[in-house]
């Protein structure tokens, strides 16, 4: 049993069309999974399913074996979900710590310890935890973001576009973040347009067209598949 899954699930908005069909996927604590697809495949309805922001038509979402399918988003936070969106993923007037502090809102123990942890996790919020988010620069508002993220000690952590935006050098700092966030047995999904460089740090991938899977396996194996190559990564 994975411990975090969405099998065959298949959604839409409101009326409209299907968006992801019989879609799935797993992933394991101290594992990076990323999800890979060329623009509308459906990678941020699968995210928005996961996250229960989208209701399935089939299919179910399980967390350690049970089926969270029907709880709401602020629910699953509580199961140990949390998700880092692309855009507004930090509170710009507000200072490092400040924003960290946000992020606790579900705990009701001594947080400092845990802000504690994410210092040692990110050393350049702790030169900055008083500083103004807007002021730092795109990859530190980054690291804010995943920072915030962890707060609430998830056992899931999903990201949408962790590196849009951000320069290839900066991109590599924060693949090394994620990195070592997945080595705190923290289950990682992630949307990201990067493929290969994704797929370079990642333990497996799925590939998405029109909602489906259409490829998956482990990231070194994609990585070398001619299709996978010649379709998405440009190769």
């Amino acid at each position: 049993m994975t411990f975090f899954e969405g099998n065959n699930m298949t959604a839409g908005y409101n009326n409209g069309p299907d968006i992801i069909n019989s879609c799935t996927v797993k992933a394991d604590k101290g594992e990076i999974v990323a999800l890979l697809g060329p623009n509308g495949a459906g990678k941020s309805t699968v995210m928005k399913a996961l996250l229960g922001l989208l209701k399935l038509k089939k299919g179910n979402v399980l967390i350690n074996g049970e089926d969270i399918s029907n709880l709401k988003p602020q629910e699953r936070v509580k199961k140990g979900i949390s998700f880092v969106p692309q855009t507004r993923n930090v509170f710009a007037e507000l200072t490092v710590k400040e924003n960290l502090e946000v992020g606790a809102f579900l705990r009701t123990d001594n947080i400092q310890n845990v802000i504690d942890e994410i210092f040692e996790l990110f050393p350049v919020l702790s030169e900055k935890k008083n500083q103004i988010v807007g002021e730092l620069s795109g990859g530190q508002r980054q690291q804010v973001a995943l920072g915030r993220a962890l707060m609430i000690k998830p056992s899931v952590l999903m990201l949408d576009e962790p590196t849009a935006g951000v320069s290839p050098i900066v991109m590599d700092e924060l693949f090394e973040h994620i990195i070592k966030i997945k080595k705190t047995n923290v289950a990682v999904i992630m949307v990201e347009q990067n493929a290969k460089q994704a797929l370079t740090i990642s333990d497996r991938g799925y590939v998405l067209v029109t909602g489906q899977n259409k490829f998956e396996g482990l990231g070194k194996d994609l990585l070398k598949d001619p299709e996978v190559r010649r379709s998405f990564l440009g190769a």
